[in-house]
């Protein structure tokens, strides 16, 4: 069994209730969820799925990152 690492980015969907995940390093290939725990574990499958096809196209599976670094900057300002 071959392992790829993948960063993945989970956010608060702006309509509902759910989550959204996608990869920047596999343009196409996102899932959603309830929860957290449940967008990981579905994004996590359809990453699976997604190299899959790729193998089945011999495509090569990428693995540059994108993504730098991510953090939450609280920032004030007068009132």
């Amino acid at each position: 069994m071959k392992f790829y690492d993948f960063e993945i980015i989970i956010e608060k969907e702006p309509e509902d209730e759910g989550y959204f995940a996608y990869s920047p390093s596999l343009p196409g290939c996102f899932s959603n969820g309830s929860t957290i725990e449940e967008t990981s574990r579905n994004i996590r499958l359809a990453i699976q799925q997604h190299i899959a096809v790729l193998q089945e196209h011999n495509q090569p599976v990428p693995q540059h990152r994108r993504l730098v670094h991510v953090e939450t900057l609280s920032v004030g300002v007068p009132a």
